[in-house]
């Protein structure tokens, strides 16, 4: 399907049945994420920053009431998204669209206070479109550009075309408005932030702040075209299956809040521990074998949520102290816990040319545990838990989901929002979930 015509002529109807039930776990996911990354340091510091700098009206801060401009309320909840890093991402792209894709969406989406209403089900059309035209962005990006670069230089292409639909540009301010948004999104170094972590983080909300904007801007007549990752000749092969082939499908979602790249080697060793009872006081040693990206996660001793998250020997320790990691077990006393120190330390972690070549498609990790008592457990290659081959169940995602809710929200209030999300679809009026998503 053409580009413009799938983003301004796309129906919910015409999506088949499977896309539409991915689309309510996707958006069910990383509101989840946002929610429980509203308890981080990362996330109070933003949420002000764009209370204090983007100010104005349309728009409001998630968990917070603050009314802000678009592109600030899509900076902030985006970033905050990506401050708890267990949201959704895709292999390919070596990244996230979601991130960017849901906090887009609703700072573009009229409140119940405006004369306009937004139906569920077109609010959940233009999520389609958002996750669509990011991946593919992702793809194209990835094929033609030499360096690691962050998801917002390629999310904030899917976050154009949704503010695109919603604002009801033409053609050629839809194509500008893509182009703008490739041109300006944060083109940064991930493997700068996997090195040295920091707040920095994916550039999810950079690339939500930059797709609102560009759309803006091009409705008064700025332009930007051509996108390149979208019309130049080598990617053409990557648009041509638009509307036919589902990359939201391929998507994949976390158990753990931390990179993608350990969790395969968090899934050997926990298997490990629950086949053979390992204990962590009975570890003598745990070597880890696994593909280069993996290995580059050498942070040992963090000292904040973000060092945490961008480890491999942490939340492999952490995952068999802890059993699962969320923002509770990467910050506070967990960072200093002695026993889970002594594991990281006795921890070797090896580079394997037959993984690193399997990657990105495929992220395998080996893992043995030498025990005190001489004995020695192998796990094999394993993969991280719920990719696209083996994706979790409706009910293991929405009993992650309220895992995370409930951290921040009432009982009441996180089934209230559970239930409008999974019924999204049906609603007349989409503003019941920004209601939900924006009071303290």
């Amino acid at each position: 399907m053409e580009l413009n015509n799938f983003i301004h002529g796309a129906d919910w109807n015409d999506f088949p049945q499977d896309i539409r039930n991915q689309a309510r776990r996707c958006l069910l996911d990383t509101l989840g994420a946002g929610i429980s990354g509203r308890c981080t340091e990362l996330s109070q510091i933003i949420h002000d920053f764009a209370a204090s700098v983007y100010g104005g009206e349309g728009a409001h801060l998630w968990l917070d009431g603050r009314e802000v401009s678009p592109p600030g309320a899509a900076l902030a909840n985006g970033m905050t998204i990506d401050s708890l890093d267990i949201h959704d991402g895709h292999p390919l792209t070596k990244g996230h669209a979601g991130a960017a894709i849901v906090p887009a969406l609703f700072a573009t989406t009229p409140t119940k206070k405006s004369a306009r209403i937004i139906s569920g089900q077109e609010f959940m059309t233009t999520l389609v479109i958002g996750y669509e035209v990011a991946l593919r962005a992702g793809m194209a990006l990835h094929s033609t550009a030499c360096d690691v670069h962050t998801s917002g230089a390629w999310n904030a292409l899917g976050c154009a075309a949704m503010t695109a639909r919603r604002l009801g540009l033409t053609t050629e301010q839809t194509r500008h408005a893509l182009g703008i948004a490739e041109y300006h999104g944060p083109r940064s170094q991930m493997m700068r932030c996997i090195d040295y972590p920091t707040m920095l983080k994916d550039g999810s909300g950079w690339g939500a702040m930059t797709g609102v904007s560009a759309a803006i801007m091009a409705r008064s007549g700025f332009t930007g075209a051509p996108a390149l990752t979208v019309e130049s000749e080598p990617v053409r092969e990557i648009w041509a299956d638009l509307g036919k082939d589902w990359q939201i499908m391929e998507q994949y979602f976390k158990p753990h809040a931390v990179c993608r790249w350990a969790q395969p080697a968090m899934e050997g060793a926990l298997a490990l521990q629950k086949i053979h009872q390992i204990t962590p006081e009975s570890v003598k040693r745990i070597i880890i074998s696994t593909f280069h990206e993996a290995v580059c996660l050498k942070c040992r001793q963090p000292r904040n949520t973000e060092e945490a998250q961008y480890s491999l020997p942490f939340p492999v320790a952490a995952a068999m102290v802890y059993g699962q990691l969320g923002a509770s077990e990467l910050k506070g006393d967990a960072l200093t816990n002695p026993v889970l120190l002594r594991l990281v330390d006795c921890m070797e972690l090896l580079e394997d040319d037959t993984f690193s070549r399997r990657f990105p498609a495929r992220r395998f990790a080996r893992v043995r545990i030498e025990t005190t008592d001489g004995e020695t457990y192998d796990s094999g290659e394993t993969e991280a838990n719920w990719d696209a081959t083996a994706p979790p169940t409706d009910a293991e995602l929405r009993d992650k989901f309220r895992q995370l809710a409930r951290e921040q929200l009432s009982d009441t209030r996180a089934d209230e929002l559970e239930r409008a999300v999974w019924s999204c679809a049906d609603l007349p009026d989409s503003g019941m979930l920004l209601a939900l998503m924006t009071s303290k």
